[in-house]
C-alpha cells in the first residue's frame, strides 16, 4: 500500500516506505501496514477517512490535546489512546506526550507528534532493517501493538532514574547551608513527580484491558505479554509512590532544618538584646543632666564602662550556666 492507501504494484519491494507530503509515512510487511503520522493536521485526518473506515470521533480525538487515555473497542478495529512522560529540557519539567494508535486486522495506525522517540525508532527500524521488520511485524498487529507500548513503558525508566538521581542530590546537599537553592530542588523534584503520577495513574487501567480484549487480532498467546506489560506499569506507579513518600519526607526534613537554623538566629539576638538591656539603662540614666555618683571622679568613664562589662559578662555566664547560648 501507498501512502494514498492504493495496493503495492505487482512486483514492488512491499517493505519500501513512502513518505507522503502531509506527514504520512505507510511501511508494508505481509499483509500489515503501518502507518505513521506526525504532527497530525486535518489533512492527514481527512486522509485517514478516507482510506479507513474510523469513527469520525476518534480522528477528532487524534487532534484533541486534552483527550484522556482510553481504549475503545469498535467494531472491526481498537483505538487507544495512551499518554507518556517527556521530560521538557527548555521548562525543566516532565509533561505529558499523546501517541493514538488504531490497531485493525492488516492495519497498525499510530498518530503522535514526534516527540515520542520510541515510536519514531521503532518504526525507523522496521523500515530500515528487515530482519527487526519481521520479527517486529511479521506476528500480527496484536504483537506489533504490544512491542509499540512495552518500548514507551520502558522508556519511563530513564526518567524515574533521572527523577532519583535528582533525589539523591538533594539528599547529600540538605544539611548545607543554601536553604534557598534545596527549597528550589526539592519544588521542581515534587512537581516533576506529581506531573508523573498524573500521567501514569490513567494508563494502568488502560494497560491492564488490553489483557482481557477478544480479537482475533488479539491471540490468546498474548494474554501473558500484556499482563507483563501491566506488572510494569504498576511497577512504575509504586516507584512514584516511594518517590513521592522519600520527597515528602525530604521536605519536612528541610522544614524542620530551616525552623532549626532560625531558632538558633533568633536565639542570638534574642541573647544580644537582652544583654543591651541593662547596658541601654545604665548608658541612659548617665546620659541625664543632673548629678550622678562618679560623676566628678577623673576615672568616672572608665568606672561606668566596667560596670557595663561586668553586667555583660555576668549575664553571659548566666545563660551558659542554664545551657540558654
Amino acid at each position: 500500500m501507498d501512502t494514498r492507501g492504493n495496493p503495492t504494484p505487482t512486483g514492488a519491494p512491499a517493505a519500501r516506505p513512502a513518505v507522503h507530503k502531509l506527514n504520512i509515512q505507510t511501511l508494508r510487511h505481509g499483509r500489515i501496514t503501518w502507518v505513521n503520522v506526525e504532527r497530525p493536521t486535518k489533512e492527514e485526518m481527512e486522509w485517514l477517512a478516507q482510506n479507513y473506515s474510523f469513527h469520525p470521533l476518534h480522528l477528532d480525538d487524534c487532534l484533541s490535546k486534552i483527550q484522556r487515555p482510553k481504549i475503545d473497542d469498535h467494531e472491526d478495529y481498537l483505538f487507544i489512546v495512551l499518554h507518556f512522560p517527556v521530560y521538557n529540557r527548555i521548562a525543566q519539567v516532565t509533561v505529558a506526550s499523546e501517541v493514538d494508535i488504531f490497531v485493525g486486522p492488516d492495519y497498525f495506525v499510530t498518530v503522535h507528534a514526534g516527540d515520542l522517540k520510541p515510536v519514531r525508532r521503532m518504526f525507523q527500524e522496521c523500515m530500515s532493517n528487515p530482519a527487526r521488520r519481521q520479527a517486529l511485524m511479521g506476528r500480527g498487529t496484536g504483537y506489533l501493538l504490544y512491542q509499540l507500548a512495552d518500548r514507551l513503558v520502558d522508556y519511563c525508566f530513564p526518567i524515574l532514574n533521572k527523577i532519583d538521581d535528582n533525589i539523591e542530590a538533594v539528599e547529600d546537599t540538605i544539611f548545607e547551608e543554601d536553604v534557598r537553592q534545596t527549597v528550589r530542588d526539592i519544588s521542581v523534584i515534587r512537581r516533576d513527580v506529581i506531573n508523573f503520577r498524573r500521567i501514569i495513574k490513567p494508563q494502568i487501567a488502560v494497560i491492564a484491558s488490553l489483557e482481557h480484549k477478544q480479537k482475533a487480532f488479539l491471540q490468546e498467546d498474548l494474554e501473558a505479554y500484556f499482563g507483563d506489560l501491566a506488572d510494569h506499569i504498576a511497577k512504575i506507579w509504586d516507584i512514584l509512590e516511594d518517590y513521592k513518600e522519600v520527597i515528602e519526607g525530604l521536605a519536612d526534613t528541610n522544614d524542620s532544618l530551616t525552623s532549626s537554623r532560625i531558632n538558633e538566629v533568633m536565639k542570638i539576638l534574642t541573647t544580644i538584646s537582652v544583654i543591651m538591656l541593662p547596658l541601654t539603662l545604665v548608658s541612659g540614666i548617665y546620659g541625664m543632666n543632673i548629678d550622678l555618683p562618679f560623676q566628678e571622679h577623673p576615672f568616672s568613664f572608665g568606672m561606668v564602662a566596667g560596670i557595663m562589662i561586668f553586667i555583660a559578662v555576668g549575664m553571659l555566664t548566666y545563660f551558659r550556666r542554664r545551657g540558654w547560648v
